[in-house]
């Protein structure tokens, strides 16, 4: 062929090539989009901060040499309930030993969705737990008929500290409630530490005492959206605790807590089950789903991190019960120290479990104490534990440790009702998870766990918009 004709060939290939990508980029559900990130970097000062806006330009087709995250809007999975933290009575007392415009600061800082990380969710604990100043029951010594019932311990300071967290919250926060132990009497180590097992005498009773906090509570001016059966019903505490096999939580809920909810017209109460670690969670699960009689009347499974990285058994679960919900119910980082609280590990926790809980179904996810205080309590067994803040009650001063800002990497972004989308890494340093929020926003969340600082695109649909990665980051990328 002539070497004009040649020439023409190519010129002639290169123009359809270059209307082919025209026409993609026009058709492409981020044409005329930009990109803003948010970072937080270790080694930085970046925490929560916006870095830089990004452009889409058209790549067809990436070569594997590009390290790309790859987002599918167009396949959907788990609508978001919510991200939030726990309100206990620790977090109460703490927050009420505060100067009053370091209270307005943290609830500002938790639940204001322009100021703050917007948390959606809370979960509290019916009766004490190790997170109080001292064991409590709602009712006296030896009253199966409750006739003594009453939540006057808690009015002092968690009731309030509740109220003020909805109001922050614009009116509205997703509750949950969790038992950690029955009362002495009815369990059968006559103690509501160091496990034991609720009689069977008092099943009913204990299932009606459900009935009378929640009502309660509502009384108080808090909605209970759900309730779980127990917390860690497979871990003999030295603090609240209460031991239920697999079989054993399943007949509760068939026999007892189910029918006794929706007696009491709580049928809309979500109710939870296993409320523990990922470890057994299949295994807990299946038992109790299996049966339709138990399954009908639960909502889902909750899970705790505390066994840390076998996520698999998350998605086996959500495999095995697609029509049922999965929810993250409790993660700390344990054993306060003071001189470790800078630690880089504590957010990338947060971070490397958020993006894998959400790939593998969840649909909330719920920290511990949303704060402490200096010591990293008050705890009544020394069981002080991290809170991604810590207010230090004797000088007033906040803490705001890096896991405060790797959650707030989603629970500011990413609101109830937005739907999980694909994210997909082509580097195993990369991990990823995205989300579509009800207006149409993209939010896609990347975590960089390697020392390294790694060039990478954005890639949507033949477009693509090249950023990087810092050491040991966690990005938010908001396509609008």
């Amino acid at each position: 062929m002539h070497k004009i004709h040649k020439l023409a060939a190519v010129l002639l290939i290169s123009q359809q090539l270059w209307q082919q990508a025209l026409a993609q980029t026009a058709a492409s559900p981020v044409a005329g989009k930009t990109v803003k990130v948010y970072t937080t970097a270790k080694d930085t000062k970046l925490r929560l901060s916006e870095t830089e806006t990004l452009n889409f330009t058209p790549n067809a087709q990436p070569f594997e040499t590009e390290a790309c995250i790859f987002v599918d809007p167009g396949k959907t999975f788990q609508s978001v309930l919510g991200i939030g933290a726990a309100l206990t009575d620790a977090s109460a007392e703490t927050f009420y030993k505060l100067p009053k415009d370091k209270q307005q600061q943290l609830l500002t800082d938790f639940y204001d969705t322009e100021k703050g990380i917007g948390y959606t969710i809370g979960r509290t604990h019916i009766q004490s737990c190790d997170f109080s100043s001292g064991s409590y029951t709602y009712v006296k010594e030896g009253d199966a008929e409750l006739k003594t019932f009453s939540i006057q311990h808690d009015k002092k300071y968690r009731i309030p500290f509740i109220k003020q967290a909805i109001a922050a919250a614009g009116g509205k926060l997703t509750m949950y409630v969790s038992p950690w132990s029955p009362p002495a009497f009815m369990k059968d180590n006559n103690s509501m530490l160091q496990g034991g097992k609720l009689k069977a005498e008092f099943y009913q009773p204990w299932a009606n005492m459900y009935v009378k906090f929640i009502n309660a509570y509502e009384k108080e001016g808090i909605p209970v959206w759900g309730l779980s059966v127990q917390n860690e019903p497979m871990a003999k505490q030295t603090w609240e605790s209460c031991i239920y096999t697999a079989e054993e939580e399943r007949d509760f809920v068939k026999n007892f807590l189910g029918p006794t909810l929706h007696k009491n017209g709580m049928a809309n109460k979500n109710l939870i089950v296993w409320d523990h670690n990922r470890d057994l969670l299949y295994q807990r699960a299946s038992t109790i789903l299996s049966d339709p009689q138990a399954a009908k009347y639960i909502w889902g499974t909750g899970f705790h991190w505390y066994v840390h990285d076998v996520f698999e058994n998350v998605k086996r679960v959500k495999e095995a019960f697609p029509d049922k919900n999965l929810i993250f119910t409790e993660g700390c980082s344990e054993r306060y120290s003071n001189e470790r609280i800078n630690e880089w590990q504590w957010g990338e926790m947060y971070g490397k479990s958020m993006v894998n809980d959400f790939n593998n179904g969840v649909v909330g996810w719920t920290d511990w104490n949303i704060f402490l205080d200096q010591t990293g309590g008050p705890n009544h067994v020394g069981n002080f534990c991290y809170a991604p803040v810590h207010a230090n009650t004797k000088t007033a001063e906040i803490t705001y440790m890096n896991s405060y800002y790797y959650i707030g990497h989603f629970s500011k972004f990413v609101k109830p009702g937005a739907k999980r989308i694909i994210s997909s890494s082509n580097r195993d340093k990369l991990q990823t998870t995205a989300f579509v929020s009800p207006e149409g926003k993209l939010v896609v969340v990347v975590l960089n766990l390697s020392d390294e600082e790694l060039p990478y695109q954005l890639w949507i649909a033949g477009n693509a918009a090249k950023t990087k990665s810092l050491p040991h980051s966690i990005t938010t990328l908001v396509v609008q």
